[in-house]
This record gives structure tokens, C-alpha cells and sequence, in this order.
């Protein structure tokens, strides 16, 4: 089988499509992925990790506003298409999936200009205008969640199945959770939270850390924090002003960015975030209770409404952003923590929405589409 993938922009785009080609390359060793991304994403790290290739073209977000740099991103993504044409013709792939970022529709079209079936990954629990318009283009969508089947009008094209992630859940003994925590410099004693914004990172939930930090607010807990590449090196200038190592706060232990996520998931008590239809999945796969801080002004305020899919069954609790700080983060932490059975019981309820065998379910579609 010769595929190409679609995805770029954040993890929460890449790595459904590679856990994809992860289970496409398990049932067939023989088959050809390629991946098709921009040069400015997080892409350009996590797909050769991965093992695949990627192939850039130029591919932009455009806005209703008129402006020159507007202007100017048009052009580019129209060149972008044509990039994405000559890939297409000179790797003939057999399909063609796209799992997000904007350079899914430059990638689609050019399937659709070579006839190649197309299929079109939707995370999110509200689908956004892309995937909408696009919607009308592919042969098929899957979707995440049982919300999305209902938003979307091609119903006739839709299979719920769940969003494939590469996070497990592993049954650590106490002693190797005592271990792990060790290697990070906290002990099995308090309980860990761990904080992140997502691949960017999140200036907000970042500034009411530093104010914990700061103010010594974590007296009953301790932090597994990841703030985001781009971040941590200002985060390490804000705090070496009150003479703080960023490597050496006791209760506290920050990294750029987790890249062995399904360990450290594992062996943490309770998760705060943004919420990223990934996080989402990640946390009901693990059954972690959760804390969501979704990002405003996003496309169709998408982040909300997956937050809501826990937050309805009792499986986390929303603040919102432009109220966040760190009195109020950390209170909520330590309301949360205070009450152990609780937070087993949000646990076990955000297993529930979890789907299993997702990329079995993925997979069996590609072929069913192949096989017409």
C-alpha cells in the first residue's frame, strides 16, 4: 500500500497520523508512507522521529481580513496545491489522509485531482470550517467523537472511531512508579500533577506556574511541568530574575516538552491542560481526572466543547482562561487532591468515553474504501 499523510502544525495533528502509519506499516511491512507537512510545524521533528519522510510544501490559515500579508499567504497556498499535485502524480499513493492542519486541503484537492481516494481525520468533538468545507471532498471522515457524527451534514460518510494515540494504560507496581518519580527528582509521597499547554505551550496556564513557583503555593503537591519549546527559555529568564534554577525547584520537576507522554500520564495523580481533542483521549484512556483550561478564540471554540465531554460526566473541571492565575489554579488543586476518592471516581469516569481499538477500527476503513 502507497499512502500519504496529511498533517502538520501541533502534535495533536501529527501524531494521529503517525500512529496511522504506525498500524499500517504493522499489518502491511511492505507499504510506502510518505508524509506531507510544512517546514514551520512541529512535523519537522516529530514525523522523522517517527521514522517517515516528510515532504514540505507551503500551506496557510487564511483569515476574512484584508491585508497584505493575507494577500500574500493566498498566493503561497495556491502554490502550495500545485506542490502538492507534483507529490501526489510522482508518488501515486493508493489513498490519500489527512488528519489536520491547514495543509490538508491543499492535499486533498490534490487527490481529488488524481482521482485518489481520500479520507479525512476529524479530532475534534466540533468540527471546524475546514473539515466541513473538505467534508463534501473526501470519500470518507472518521471522527473522534460521537458529538462531531452529529455536526457534520455528510453523515452518510461518517464513522465514529475513536482518535488514535499512542498512550497506554500501563500498570505500574508501586515500586516502579517510586522509581520513576525518583529519576525526576519527586517522591511517591505527595501527589504529582502534571501541567501542560500542548506542543505550543500556554503563556497563561505558564504565568500562574511561575506564580506558584514564586509564592511556594505548592505545599501539598508536586509538578511535572512542560510549558513548551518555545517557552521554557523565557520561563528561565523570569525566574532566574528572584534567583530561582529552573532545574532545581524542589517539588517541581519542568522540561521543554514530554516526548514519553504515556509514562509520565501514568504515574501522575491528576492532569491540567488545555484541551486538545488528544489530551481529551489521552486522559479517558488513562482515566485521569483532569483540570482543562481551553484555549479561547480558537475555530469554533472547539477546545470547549471537548473539555465538556468530561466535564458532563463528572470527569473534570473547567476554569476558564481569562480568569486563570495562580491563587486560582492552585486552589483548585488543591481542592481536587483533598478528596482521593473523588478523584478516583472522575477517573474511572473518563475511562468510560474512552474507544478501544482504534487503529484496528481506522485501519479496516482504509480497506473497506480501497476495496470499492
Amino acid at each position: 500500500m502507497k499512502v500519504i499523510i496529511a498533517a502538520a502544525g501541533t502534535a495533536g495533528h501529527i501524531n494521529p497520523g503517525v500512529a496511522i502509519a504506525n498500524k499500517i506499516k504493522q499489518e502491511q511491512k511492505e507499504s510506502e508512507i510518505i508524509f506531507i507537512g510544512t517546514n514551520r510545524g512541529l512535523e519537522k521533528d516529530l514525523v522523522p522521529r517517527a521514522g517517515y519522510e516528510l515532504k514540505t510544501i507551503e500551506a496557510y490559515g487564511l483569515s476574512k481580513k484584508i491585508s497584505i500579508e493575507n494577500f500574500k499567504r493566498i498566493i503561497k497556498t495556491v502554490r502550495g496545491i500545485s506542490e502538492a499535485k507534483k507529490i501526489v502524480k510522482e508518488f501515486k499513493p493508493d489513498i490519500v489522509i489527512g488528519t489536520g492542519g491547514y495543509i490538508c486541503g491543499a492535499t486533498i484537492l490534490a487527490a481529488k485531482k488524481y482521482n485518489v481516494p481520500t479520507i479525512l481525520h476529524e479530532s475534534n468533538a466540533f468540527p471546524g470550517k475546514a473539515v466541513k468545507m473538505l467534508s463534501k471532498k473526501v470519500d470518507k471522515i472518521l471522527v473522534g467523537f460521537e458529538e462531531a457524527k452529529n455536526r457534520l451534514e455528510q453523515k452518510d460518510k461518517v464513522v465514529v472511531t475513536g482518535n488514535p494515540i499512542k498512550s497506554k494504560n500501563i500498570k505500574y507496581s508501586d515500586e516502579e512508579r517510586k522509581n520513576k518519580l525518583k529519576q525526576l527528582n519527586l517522591n511517591d509521597q505527595m501527589p504529582v500533577i502534571l501541567v501542560f499547554g500542548g506542543s505550543q505551550g500556554a503563556k497563561k496556564i505558564n504565568d500562574s506556574l511561575i506564580n506558584i513557583i514564586k509564592e511556594n503555593k505548592n505545599e501539598k503537591y508536586q509538578v511535572i511541568w512542560a510549558p513548551g519549546q518555545k517557552q521554557y527559555d523565557i520561563i528561565k529568564q523570569e525566574l532566574e530574575k528572584d534567583n530561582i534554577n529552573i532545574q532545581n525547584i524542589k517539588g517541581f520537576y519542568i522540561t521543554p516538552y514530554i516526548y514519553n507522554m504515556e509514562e509520565i500520564m501514568n504515574i501522575v495523580d491528576l492532569v491540567v491542560a488545555r484541551s486538545g481533542a488528544l489530551t481529551i483521549t489521552e486522559i479517558s484512556a488513562l482515566g485521569k481526572p483532569a483540570i482543562f483550561i481551553p484555549l479561547p478564540n480558537v475555530s469554533e471554540n472547539h477546545q470547549e466543547y471537548n473539555a465538556k465531554v468530561l466535564e458532563n460526566i463528572n470527569a473534570a473541571s473547567i476554569l476558564k482562561n481569562d480568569e486563570l492565575n495562580g491563587q486560582i489554579l492552585n486552589d483548585k488543586i488543591n481542592e481536587m487532591i483533598a478528596d482521593k476518592n473523588k478523584l478516583k471516581m472522575m477517573g474511572n469516569n473518563a475511562r468510560k468515553i474512552y474507544k478501544d481499538n482504534v487503529e484496528e477500527k481506522i485501519y479496516k476503513e482504509i480497506l473497506k474504501l480501497l476495496e470499492k
